[in-house]
């Protein structure tokens, strides 16, 4: 457990750096509908958001071999190492994006580029958040848990706010032609340099106490993927349970939204980034709320609510925003958004809790990027495909299988808010 100045040191590094990979992934996302039109060319725009949201799930399906990867190096070589490089992979990867030539330059290249870098993202990004909640985490004392885990939250709802302040600022300074044309590659470009930012503030950490006293007791894993797989297989389907109920109403919630917003109520670019960013607000205000929570109330109790919240007002939010008015659009995501919230805050703290420390990174790597993989990165191009297809009343029954199995994973949860790790 570290002393309040080193907490306090440990929470805001690991904030920054966590936030600032997430900026770099979030670009490509709110700069979906550009992108599908610059390297998926086209005369349909639905489907030319469709590969481009096919190219965002393939970062996806990436991210558990990820997990594998960056989890086997926090394991058995602390969790600072890992998220050192991880952060530098990110910043390379979003700086190649804002460089690389269109479709209309060097034709099918363009979108199989496009993807590889999408790939490799998703590699970084695997071990970048588990390992970074590990590392939080375990810094933290018991009866605080929660909150210090609600940080690492934060710092990805503000990563994706920062992308979308970004992409507004330079909207609203450049001319709409200029800026979809080539501006939109400089937010991109700043990812290099933010990165390295990251880059400096992590190599500062110091490593989790936590990890170095199993270390020095000789209590690590040799094998940590084969022990999870075969000792760890109710906690990792847990795990993947309740983060389903975060992953993918997240990403409805803060990509798919933008395209739904422009190509499907008519907004423009500008409208639908401004509502996205004051929606990452309303996130972020109910994170730390929900992980103080969880610490007063245990992580159970308060991850039960946000499951009955989803299946009591999903169909109705979803109803209300397809109106198309501005302000109904706007408060409906706002509010869905803060729910998405709600279940945000104690989940970093819960899946530090399903595992051992000898297994914790590659135990939380699998279930968090299995879920990410499976219904995150997926949830753009589904809810795209299901509104296309049933309409208005299949993304809510789709929110709602989510609730129903985020719930089902809590009421066979055996809460251990209170116990040491």
């Amino acid at each position: 457990m570290s002393q309040p100045s080193s907490l306090r040191k440990t929470l805001l590094s690991g904030m920054i750096g966590n936030g600032l990979e997430w900026y770099d992934y979030a670009l490509y996302g709110q700069m979906a509908v550009i992108l599908g039109r610059l390297f998926f060319p086209g005369e349909d725009a639905t489907l030319q958001l469709m590969a481009t949201y096919g190219a965002f799930a393939a970062g996806f399906i990436a991210r558990p071999f990820g997990g594998i990867l960056f989890g086997w190096l926090g394991d058995r070589y602390g969790r600072r190492k890992a998220l050192t490089l991880s952060i530098l992979l990110m910043a390379a990867c979003s700086g190649a994006i804002g460089l690389m030539p269109t479709y209309a330059q060097i034709g099918l290249l363009a979108p199989v580029l496009l993807t590889l870098i999408r790939i490799i993202q998703g590699l970084s990004l695997g071990g970048e958040f588990s390992g970074a909640i590990t590392y939080m985490v375990e810094h933290g004392p018991t009866e605080k848990r929660g909150l210090v885990g609600s940080a690492a939250m934060a710092s990805l709802v503000l990563g994706f706010l920062a992308g979308s302040l970004v992409a507004w600022f330079f909207i609203e300074l450049m001319p709409t032609e200029s800026f979809e044309s080539w501006g939109w590659r400089i937010p991109f470009i700043l990812g290099i340099f933010i990165g390295l930012a990251g880059f400096y503030i992590r190599h500062q950490c110091d490593e989790s106490p936590v990890y170095e006293q199993a270390l020095a007791e000789g209590l690590l894993s040799e094998r940590p993927l084969t022990e999870v797989l075969t000792r760890h297989i109710k906690p990792l389907l847990q795990g993947v349970g309740v983060y389903f109920l975060v992953t993918m109403p997240f990403y409805m919630g803060c990509v798919y939204f933008i395209g739904f917003n422009k190509d499907h109520l008519g907004l423009d670019m500008k409208q639908a980034i401004t509502i996205n960013s004051l929606c990452m607000f309303s996130m972020l205000l109910m994170v730390p709320l929900s992980g103080w929570l969880s610490d007063r109330f245990t992580r159970r109790k308060t991850l039960l609510i946000p499951p009955v919240l989803f299946l009591l007002f999903s169909y109705p939010l979803m109803q209300w925003m397809q109106q198309g008015d501005v302000m109904q659009v706007t408060i409906a995501q706002l509010i869905f958004c803060a729910m998405v919230g709600l279940q945000l805050g104690p989940v970093p703290a819960l899946l530090v809790e399903l595992f051992s420390t000898r297994v914790r990174c590659t135990g939380m790597s699998l279930a968090y990027n299995i879920a990410a993989a499976s219904f995150g990165g997926t949830a753009p191009i589904v809810s795209l495909w299901l509104m296309n297809h049933y309409g208005i009343g299949a993304l809510a029954a789709y929110i709602m299988l989510a609730a129903l199995c985020g719930g089902l994973a809590m009421l066979t949860y055996r809460d251990r808010s209170h116990l040491p790790i």
